[in-house]
C-alpha cells in the first residue's frame, strides 16, 4: 500500500482537507475518507486516518481554546457517545461494500445540504427542543464512527445558533478532538490499529500538522465561498463514485 501512487494521490490532498477543516474551514474535511475510500476499503482508510486526526485536533483546540460553548458540549458529547456505540456495532456486522455506499451516500448528502445551506437553505431552527440536539449528537457520533463523517448532523444543531466565528470554531474542534478519542477503543476492538495502517499514519503526520496550522492561519484571511463550493461538487462526484462501486461489488 504504501508503495503505490495512487495511495499518496489520494491521502495526501485527503490529509491537506482535513488539515484545513481542522483549521477552521468546517465541512471541507469531510471529503478525506471518500477520497481514501477510493484506493482502500472504508474500515482501512477509517483506522489510517484517525492517528491523523487526533494529531490535528490538538493544533485546532489550542488555537481555539478560549473560544467555546460549553452547553453545547454537554448536551452533544454524551448523545456521540451514543451513536460511536451503535456505529462500532455496525461496522463489526456488515460488508465493505455496504459501508462503501453508506460513505457515498453520506457524501452526496452532505455536500448537497452544504450548497442548499449556502443559498439559504435552512437548518435545525435555533428554538428547537434538546432532544433534537440529542438526536443529532446520537448521528454526529454514528457518522463519525462509521466514516468521520460527524459534522452534517452537528452543523445541523449548532449553526442555526449564530455563534461568533470563533466560538463556532472552538466548540467544533472541541467536540471533535472527543469524539475521535472516544473511538480509538472501537477501532482497537475492530483489530484496525495494524502496523502498516500506522505507518501509513505517521507518513502522513507532517503533512497533517503543516495544513493544521495553514487552515488556522487561512481561516482569518481569505474568502472561503469559492474554495467550499468547489470541494462541495467535488464531493458529490466522489460520493457518486462510491455508490457506483458499492453496487458492482
Amino acid at each position: 500500500m504504501l508503495d503505490e501512487p495512487s495511495f499518496y494521490l489520494a491521502a495526501i490532498p485527503a490529509v491537506v482537507l482535513m488539515g484545513l477543516a481542522k483549521g477552521g474551514f468546517a465541512g471541507v474535511g469531510a471529503i478525506a475518507m471518500p477520497l481514501l475510500a477510493l484506493v482502500l476499503s472504508p474500515v482501512q482508510a477509517a483506522a489510517i486516518l484517525l492517528p491523523v486526526l487526533i494529531v490535528q485536533d490538538v493544533v485546532g483546540v489550542w488555537a481555539f481554546r478560549k473560544e467555546w460553548d460549553r452547553s453545547i458540549l454537554a448536551l452533544m458529547i454524551p448523545s456521540a457517545t451514543v451513536g460511536i456505540a451503535l456505529g462500532y456495532l455496525l461496522a463489526a456486522r456488515v460488508s465493505p461494500s455496504a459501508v462503501l455506499a453508506v460513505l457515498g451516500v453520506i457524501s452526496i448528502v452532505f455536500a448537497s445540504y452544504r450548497l442548499w445551506t449556502a443559498r439559504g437553505g435552512h437548518v435545525a431552527p435555533s428554538g428547537s427542543s434538546p432532544y433534537v440536539g440529542a438526536a443529532l449528537g446520537v448521528a454526529a457520533g454514528f457518522t463519525s464512527q462509521i466514516a468521520h463523517a460527524g459534522q452534517p448532523p452537528f452543523q445541523m444543531w449548532v449553526l442555526p445558533k449564530n455563534l461568533p466565528p470563533g466560538t463556532l470554531v472552538g466548540t467544533t474542534a472541541i467536540f471533535f478532538a472527543v469524539v475521535n478519542w472516544l473511538k480509538v477503543p472501537a477501532y482497537l476492538a475492530l483489530g484496525q490499529f495494524t502496523r502498516t495502517n500506522l505507518a501509513a499514519a505517521a507518513m502522513l503526520m507532517p503533512i497533517a500538522i503543516i495544513s493544521t496550522f495553514l487552515g488556522v492561519w487561512l481561516v482569518r484571511r481569505v474568502n472561503p465561498q469559492r474554495f467550499y463550493s468547489f470541494i462541495y461538487l467535488m464531493m458529490i462526484a466522489v460520493g457518486v463514485q462510491l455508490v457506483w462501486e458499492a453496487v458492482r461489488a
